[in-house]
């Protein structure tokens, strides 16, 4: 354990030396948490939704007939009361769910008005936003066809509720993506580099050859990364309360715990590459480009997965920021415990045992 302990420290000041890994450890993330986070605009396809029709009436029907034509949204009619609403939103099973008040239509001949709700999940914004743009446009066209020679107009009063984040604040969207992206790409590239590097110095030879176990030299010299990460992730955690507004609702010592293991996820995958390259610049190359990429297509964090090929949302099961990326929203925006999201973690962990599984399977002692 002595000789453990040792490597780590040593590792710490190879770190501590080094000015431009430093930069990127602790610059590159507040650079991206500030700069990085506005979200593009992308169209919307395929949501699901929830029609909860209590009216069951004649404007009630052909209102849903036009959302059901939209190629908008992917659209389930049924009986459910608000806990069940609730429960689908937590879970993240919908995104909308449109309501029909019970006598709908025949307030709306009577009255000249009627009102229904919709009610979104505004986790994601953009998204949110445009769901509800999308809903109300239909509603004021089936208005617009209603007999205009009516002396007093019919008027129909979409009731929106934004579940989350009232305010629509794109922080609630970006933080989150960029807590998956930051330690993704810090956590794989520097580790896979740094052990890399001691296969071009040289040096790691020395190492294999030692008394200490080589497992224990490669797991030396992801520890630092692993303690330094979580100090990116207090970082970026003081940045979003105090500089971008966005409160954390569930609990700091479950996102911490998650976050730790979607750290050791990422330094494993980093071990696996160093294992597979033999060159700084190959490591490197991998590191950014192949995790940079799947990171920021897959996760769900700038494109909607649901708007993918099948093929593609298949592929991005594998890739560990998507399921992270669920995690800290349902933590920190949805105010969510550990029963929520108890198959992600678990799916998280059996990728950190699978990567750890073929690195161990594939690390020879031996480099020639």
């Amino acid at each position: 354990m002595k000789q453990f302990i040792t490597f780590v420290r040593k590792e710490f000041a190879h770190v501590f030396r080094d000015r431009k890994t430093l930069f990127i450890l602790f610059g590159m993330p507040v650079m991206q948490i500030l700069i990085f986070g506005f979200a593009l605009t992308n169209e919307v396809k395929n949501s699901k939704i929830v029609i909860v029709d209590q009216a069951r009436d004649l404007a009630s029907q052909q209102i849903i007939t036009k959302i059901e034509a939209s190629r908008y949204f992917e659209i389930e009619k049924m009986v459910m009361s608000g806990k069940e609403i609730e429960a689908a939103f937590r879970e993240g099973k919908i995104k909308l769910v449109v309501i029909f008040p019970s006598n709908f239509n025949e307030t709306l001949l009577h009255q000249n008005k009627g009102q229904i709700q919709v009610i979104a999940d505004a986790t994601d914004p953009n998204t949110a936003n445009m769901l509800t743009n999308y809903v109300s446009s239909i509603i004021q066209d089936y208005q617009k066809s209603l007999d205009i020679t009516q002396s007093v107009p019919y008027v129909i009063v979409p009731e929106v509720r934004m579940l989350y984040n009232p305010q629509l604040k794109g922080a609630h969207n970006f933080v989150p993506g960029v807590m998956a992206l930051v330690l993704m790409l810090v956590c794989v590239m520097m580790t896979a580099i740094s052990i890399v590097k001691e296969k071009e110095t040289g040096t790691m030879e020395i190492l294999l050859v030692s008394p200490f176990k080589p497992v224990l030299v490669i797991l030396s010299k992801a520890v630092p990364y692993l303690f330094l990460s979580l100090v990116n992730v207090v970082s970026i955690l003081l940045l979003s309360v105090f500089v971008l507004d966005l409160p954390i609702n569930g609990s700091i010592l479950l996102l911490f715990v998650e976050s730790t293991l979607f750290i050791i996820t990422c330094l494993t995958l980093g071990i696996f590459i160093s294992i597979k390259t033999s060159s700084q610049q190959v490591a490197m190359l991998i590191s950014l480009m192949g995790m940079l990429l799947p990171t920021m297509l897959f996760s769900g964090f700038m494109f909607p997965i649901e708007n993918m090929p099948i093929p593609l949302q298949v592929i991005s099961n594998a890739v560990p920021a998507k399921w992270f990326y669920i995690i800290v929203k349902s933590i920190m925006i949805k105010g969510l415990g550990f029963s929520a999201i108890w198959k992600e973690t678990l799916i998280l962990a059996g990728i950190t045992l699978f990567l750890f599984a073929v690195s161990l399977k594939n690390f020879k002692i031996r480099l020639a």
